[in-house]
C-alpha cells in the first residue's frame, strides 16, 4: 500500500502528514526548516516502507525541500496551493486553517487528482527561469522608475516627454531647464537621480539579455525559430513550460498558457469567453509573439490577423485567435525539442 505524505512548507518549520488510501490519517511531524530537515523527515518515513511525498506548491516555498527528496531518490509531486484549499475547504470537519490540515489536504489532494506534476531534478529550465524572472523584475522596475520620471519632468516642464521616455530624451530636456526656486531646484535634483537610476537599469537590462542570449543558446531551442519569437521570449517559454510531455496535447497547453477560451455555457447556450486562468507569464510571451507578428506586415500572423478582422471579428478577437495560433505554433516547437532530445 503507498502511503502519501502530505507537506505543508514554511519558510521556518514543515508540517508533514501521511494518509493511506482510505485518506485515514497515519501519523504527523513538524520539523523546522534546517539543515537536518532532509534527515530528519526521511528518518520519521521510514516505517511506511512504499510512499510518495506531496509538497504544497513545490515551486515556490517548497523548492528547496522538495529538490532535497528528490536528490535521495524520493518520489515527489507537486500540489497547486488552489488544489490543497480546495480540497481543505469542503472537507468535513476539517476545514479549520493549519498546517496540519493544510498537509493533510495536499496529501488527499495528491491522492485523487488524476495527473500532477512529478517534481524532477533542477536542470537548465531552472537556469533559464531564474534569468526569467530576474528580467521581468529589472522590466518592472525600469518602468516604475521611468514613470517618477515622467512625473517629476512634467512638473518642471509644460507636458514633459511627448514620446517614449529614453536617456537621451531626458537629459536633453533637462539641460532646458533652469530652476527658478527651491522647490523647482529640489525636482531638478530628483529628476537627475531618477535618470541615473534609469540609466543603471538600462544597464543591467542590456548585460541581462546577453546573459539570456547565452542560456537560450545553449539550450539549442527551435522555439526562436517561431518568427518574432527571440531570445528573451524563448528563455520565458522554456523557463516557465518546464517539461512539455506532462501536457497531452496542443489544447492541453493552450489552456496552461491561457488562450485557449473557456466555455461559459448554460440552459442550452454554448458560450466562450477570454481566458484569465493559466500561467500569465507564458501569455505574456505568447502576446509578445503576437504583437511582433502583427507589426511585420509581410508576416505570416499579420496576414492570419488581416484576414479574421475581414470576417468580423473585432481586433481584439483576431489577436486572441492569432495568439492561440502561436501557442499551437510554440508547442510544436517544444515538441521537437523534446524529441531530439530523448533521441
Amino acid at each position: 500500500m503507498t502511503v502519501i505524505i502530505g507537506v505543508d512548507p514554511h519558510k521556518a518549520t514543515h508540517t508533514a502528514v501521511a494518509v493511506d488510501q482510505a485518506e485515514q490519517e497515519l501519523d504527523r511531524v513538524l520539523v523546522r526548516a534546517t539543515r537536518r530537515q532532509l534527515e530528519q523527515l526521511q528518518r520519521w518515513a521510514q516505517p511506511f516502507g512504499d510512499r510518495v511525498w506531496a509538497i504544497e506548491s513545490a515551486g515556490g516555498l517548497g523548492y528547496l525541500l522538495a529538490q532535497q527528496l528528490v536528490g535521495a531518490g524520493e518520489r515527489v509531486v507537486d500540489v497547486p496551493a488552489t488544489l490543497a484549499s480546495r480540497v481543505r475547504l469542503l472537507g468535513t470537519g476539517r476545514s479549520d486553517k493549519n498546517d496540519p490540515n493544510d498537509a493533510r489536504s495536499v496529501a488527499i489532494a495528491a491522492l485523487r487528482a488524476p495527473r500532477l506534476a512529478e517534481v524532477q531534478p533542477a536542470d537548465h529550465a531552472a537556469v533559464l527561469r531564474l534569468l526569467a524572472k530576474r528580467n521581468l523584475d529589472l522590466s518592472r522596475e525600469r518602468n516604475r522608475t521611468a514613470n517618477r520620471l515622467h512625473v517629476v519632468l512634467c512638473e518642471l516642464v509644460p507636458g514633459g516627454i511627448a514620446k517614449e521616455l529614453t536617456v537621451s530624451r531626458a537629459v536633453s530636456l533637462l539641460e532646458t531647464v533652469e530652476p527658478a526656486i527651491a522647490v523647482d531646484q529640489a525636482r531638478y535634483e530628483m529628476a537627475r537621480e531618477l535618470l541615473d537610476d534609469v540609466r543603471r537599469l538600462d544597464a543591467k537590462k542590456k548585460e541581462m539579455n546577453h546573459r539570456i542570449a547565452s542560456a537560450v543558446d545553449a539550450s539549442g531551442t527551435t522555439v526562436t525559430e517561431v518568427f518574432c519569437a527571440g531570445p528573451v521570449v524563448a528563455c520565458l517559454v522554456l523557463g516557465y513550460t518546464g517539461d512539455v510531455t506532462r501536457f497531452r496535447d496542443r489544447h492541453h497547453f493552450a489552456a496552461y498558457n491561457g488562450t485557449a477560451p473557456v466555455e461559459m455555457s448554460s440552459a442550452g447556450r454554448r458560450v466562450h469567453r477570454l481566458s484569465r486562468r493559466g500561467n500569465r507569464v507564458l501569455n505574456y510571451a505568447v502576446h509578445i509573439v503576437a504583437v511582433g507578428q502583427i507589426r511585420q506586415a509581410h508576416s505570416e500572423g499579420r496576414a492570419f490577423y488581416d484576414r479574421k478582422v475581414k470576417e468580423g471579428k473585432t481586433k481584439r478577437e483576431a489577436l486572441r485567435a492569432l495568439k492561440r495560433r502561436i501557442s499551437d505554433a510554440i508547442y510544436r516547437q517544444l515538441v521537437i525539442d523534446a524529441a531530439r532530445t530523448h533521441s
